[in-house]
């Protein structure tokens, strides 16, 4: 660790590169959760996080690798959120983990938004950029594996999992709870949200 010893006597520590990157990450996860992969400059990242752009270079070799650092952050977020829910199951039947798992993602999203944005970002921009969609792909099988082996589910479980959680995505995306409308009502009946 280093230190400065100012001539009062408190102290100041600076920032190790790994506290650095961890700062431009949380900036560039709000950066990227607001205006995605394509609108979003390295510039940006960094007045925002208060380096310089040279620094981010630094800390990432280019915009991608941010980006692709980012959503990987997602996925272990996702990850310690749905493990959060395996703990809260109350019993183990594949039903009871995944209902729990469901929830926790639910306040997971509701309480970090930002990861349900990045994360349709990232699916958007993984149609065309191929180490986006790897990275993308990558995630997405280890939590499918990971959901899979924690709730014992079958086949058709599993997949029901993910499939409320993508229509969880639009309802929240679109704001449904607030459209006073029958297309609106039936997609948001029993989708968990907070």
């Amino acid at each position: 660790m280093i230190t400065l010893m100012p001539a009062a006597s408190s102290e100041r520590r600076l920032s190790t590169a790994e506290e650095r990157r961890e700062t431009v990450l949380r900036t560039a996860l709000g950066a990227f959760a607001a205006r995605g992969y394509y609108g979003t400059t390295t510039g940006e990242v960094a007045k925002s996080a208060g380096i310089s752009q040279a620094y981010v270079y630094r800390l990432f070799p280019d915009k991608e690798a941010l980006f692709l650092s980012v959503v990987e952050h997602c996925f272990a977020r996702i990850r310690e959120s749905l493990a959060d829910g395996v703990a809260a199951a109350k019993g183990s039947s594949p039903e009871a983990v995944l209902y729990a798992m469901g929830d926790a993602y639910a306040r997971l999203i509701s309480e970090e938004n930002t990861l349900l944005r990045v994360q349709m970002h990232a699916q958007c921009a993984a149609i065309s950029e191929p180490a986006v969609r790897e990275v993308v792909q990558r995630g997405v099988a280890r939590t499918v594996e990971y959901v899979r082996g924690m709730s014992d589910g079958s086949e058709e479980q599993v997949q029901e999992f993910f499939a409320r959680g993508m229509l969880c995505h639009l309802v929240v995306a679109v704001d449904a709870d607030a459209v006073d409308a029958p297309w609106a009502k039936t997609l948001a009946k029993g989708i968990r949200h907070y």
